[in-house]
């Protein structure tokens, strides 16, 4: 996804740092981190703040997303309330969106607003 990672690069917004152990592990383990099921092929994790503006055009871009392609779910998570979870996944600003596969695994990531089109072609790492 177009953006800047955490690290604060510019570019595709893939994290190569990001392996299963420090995004997922067993499905049910990071569903349950979530407080949510995830999505059958893949799932669309948002971490957003409350007065956070690109925060609710990234929950549009991707719940539209999430709605037209098959088996992929989008979660909000709201960082300000989940800050273990947005420390244990180095979550740094708003909006960061984190692409998950069928497994949990964190496959892509990027921090910032996302274009429809750079979400999409992120799910293929994922799918």
């Amino acid at each position: 996804m177009r953006g800047s990672d955490d690290t604060g690069r510019s570019g595709t917004g893939t994290d190569a740092g990001i392996d299963a152990g420090s995004g997922g592990g067993a499905r049910t383990g990071l569903a349950a981190e979530l407080g949510t099921g995830l999505g059958e092929r893949a799932t669309l994790v948002q971490f957003s703040s409350a007065f956070c503006a690109p925060c609710r055009a990234t929950r549009r871009v991707l719940g539209e997303v999430a709605d037209m392609v098959p088996g992929v779910t989008h979660v909000e998570i709201d960082a300000e309330a989940r800050l273990g979870l947005v420390r244990r996944l180095g979550i740094e600003r708003t909006p960061t969106v984190l692409v998950l596969d069928a497994d949990g695994r964190v496959v892509r990531r990027a921090a910032g607003q996302p274009r429809k089109a750079d979400v999409i072609a992120a799910l293929g790492a994922a799918l």
